[in-house]
């Protein structure tokens, strides 16, 4: 069958485009053109369309937590915001620390996944700083031990020498545990104004200066998960001036909240890492601009109501981000001039497949046909209906956002459609 997206709207260079008519046989790009013709005919009426977006950092909490989310609801999650490749943290119960508990996973997403989902698989057994797991063994994306930081640095020095032998991706979660002293959110003004335990912004910062040395010495390739700090910036920036192999992403919430934002006790501003502040807010775009953090990811990771209404002291870290990271990032950054849908393109979609290796869309013919079509031209309310997770954990119910996905194709299939 031969299924034409009429007069899509197609990104040349920074906010300029042209209106094009994308041909998909068999699953792939068959044809840009204009005035082109087929079985099915889709018309856009000039809605734009981009390489499916690629998120990096999802949690889908299955197996084990399927109460607050499952790989179809996480998966459909992503595919109703325009994403068709997600990766898939490994902090589930059991860990996929095996190759049982791993091809289980596997057959779960083979089974109910509306999008392409690549699972990780941890650094050590357990999420514990100890051991590590069999690398060879266990086929994954990537290995991490995201939600946990890995304490000893010696066994991030193992870690990265199996890696490098065997060509892997690390990927880290930085946070030391030594220097958190029970902190609920960043440590500097509105902690204090809500008295609460601040958490030191040195337990990012200074696994990472550790980190990239370590990934300079063995040559592995390192990535940074959600980075949040200056200073954080500054030590990623000096792992890439030595040579060191290491990328880094942000998150959506990162560049456009800061702890100035929390006005109340309201859990639904508590993620890990905390909002920063101001300073480090302006500066996490400047670095996204000039190269030292290299992609977007949501790090969506749902929580049920319940859990959340327990205020910062008890509440778990983490907010869902998958439907709305692209309206986000338009409204905040394309629409006001700080950021171009090229730059989104490159940020969602492009790096991501290249620093993690993915088969994907660069919206060439004879691409596999994983596109997102977004209309940026009508604003919304974001309310619950707009969510297709089980969980509805974010601070951004009722704002006003213009670029919601319309409908998203995995491999020539319509997967979503508002």
């Amino acid at each position: 069958m031969r299924h034409i997206l009429k007069n899509a709207w197609i990104i040349t260079k920074g906010n300029e485009g042209e209106r094009r008519d994308i041909a998909i046989e068999n699953g792939k790009i068959h044809e840009i053109g204009t005035d082109l013709h087929g079985d099915v005919e889709t018309d856009l009426n000039g809605q734009l369309v981009m390489p499916g977006l690629v998120d990096v950092h999802v949690h889908l909490r299955e197996p084990g937590f399927t109460h607050k989310e499952t790989i179809k609801s996480g998966s459909m999650a992503a595919a109703s915001g325009g994403f068709t490749s997600i990766c898939a943290m490994p902090n589930t119960n059991p860990v996929p620390d095996t190759v049982e508990v791993m091809n289980q996973v596997c057959e779960i997403i083979a089974r109910d996944a509306v999008v392409n989902v690549y699972p990780y698989a941890p650094i050590t057994t357990g999420l514990k700083s100890e051991t590590l797991i069999d690398f060879g063994a266990i086929n994954a994306i990537a290995y991490t031990n995201d939600g946990i930081g890995v304490q000893t640095a010696d066994t991030m020095y193992q870690a990265m020498k199996v890696a490098s032998e065997q060509d892997a991706l690390i990927v880290a979660h930085t946070e030391d545990e030594s220097v958190l002293h029970g902190g609920v959110m960043h440590e500097g003004v509105r902690n204090k104004a809500l008295k609460l335990p601040g958490m030191s912004s040195l337990s990012e910062s200074t696994q990472i200066a550790r980190d990239v040395v370590i990934a300079k010495h063995t040559g592995a390739r390192y990535h940074v998960c959600h980075v949040s700090d200056t200073l954080s910036l500054e030590a990623i920036a000096f792992g890439k001036r030595m040579g060191a192999h290491v990328t880094a992403e942000v998150t959506p919430h990162h560049l456009i909240l800061n702890e100035m934002h929390i006005t109340e006790d309201n859990a639904n501003y508590k993620m890990n890492p905390p909002l920063r502040s101001e300073r480090d807010q302006i500066n996490l775009l400047e670095a996204l601009h000039n190269g030292t953090l290299d992609m977007i990811a949501t790090d969506h990771a749902p929580h049920a109501s319940d859990e959340k209404a327990g205020g910062f002291r008890n509440a778990p870290f983490g907010i869902i981000g998958s439907e709305f990271a692209f309206p986000l990032m338009v409204t905040h950054f394309v629409k006001t001039g700080k950021a171009t849908y090229e730059d989104l393109k490159n940020w969602m979609s492009i790096r991501p497949q290249e620093i993690f290796r993915l088969p994907g869309c660069q919206l060439r013919v004879g691409d596999v046909a994983d596109l997102a079509v977004f209309n940026i031209n009508d604003t919304v309310t974001l309310g619950p209906e707009h969510i297709q997770s089980k969980s509805q954990n974010t601070p951004f119910l009722g704002a006003r956002v213009t670029g919601m996905c319309t409908q998203t194709y995995v491999g020539g299939e319509r997967v979503w459609n508002a």
